[in-house]
């Protein structure tokens, strides 16, 4: 096992041990906030009612969201990457999986797309939008569906996505 494999199974050893045993209700709920429908709701509401950028925004979103998904997949079964739930029978993951492989976090860069979008067009919310997103990520890992280095690619997909997707249309 190399050095970086390593401290990533080690890290989300530590992490995960965090929750075992606990009620995991807080960690559910953050990562549900993940799936996507705030994002939409988020994008519709600010389309509508907010007319500096609301629809650039929507759109950006849009495009931002129609170019991740493909390469998400994509690099989900390019790696093949076993959840920790799965891949150690010591663990027992705290939420049901959506699919089988854990690289990249979806969810994560999901949420990170979404906080670098809001971070571009409504600057006072950054700090904000980066905190819901890296609290999705650590669900992710408390909830015992990824490793560390899964929400780190997730998180870089997110970003680049999000600042792709900016340059082309704002």
């Amino acid at each position: 096992m190399n050095l970086i494999t390593r401290v990533d199974l080690q890290l989300f050893q530590w992490l995960f041990s965090k929750s075992t045993g606990r009620d995991c209700t807080v960690f559910r709920y953050i990562s549900k906030s993940g799936d996507g429908h705030v994002y939409l709701i988020l994008a519709l509401v600010l389309w509508l009612f907010e007319p500096r950028h609301g629809a650039l925004f929507l759109y950006t979103g849009l495009l931002a969201y129609a170019m991740e998904l493909p390469l998400y997949v994509m690099l989900k079964k390019m790696f093949k990457r076993a959840r920790p739930c799965d891949f150690r029978c010591d663990i027992m993951a705290h939420v049901q999986p959506s699919d089988k492989f854990s690289l990249p976090s979806g969810h994560t860069a999901a949420g990170f797309l979404m906080a670098t979008l809001l971070a571009n067009f409504y600057p006072s919310f950054a700090v904000l939008a980066y905190s819901w997103a890296s609290l999705i990520a650590l669900s992710r890992i408390m909830l015992g569906v990824h490793y560390p280095g899964d929400i780190l690619a997730g998180a870089t997909l997110g970003v680049a996505i999000s600042t792709i997707s900016i340059n082309l249309l704002a």
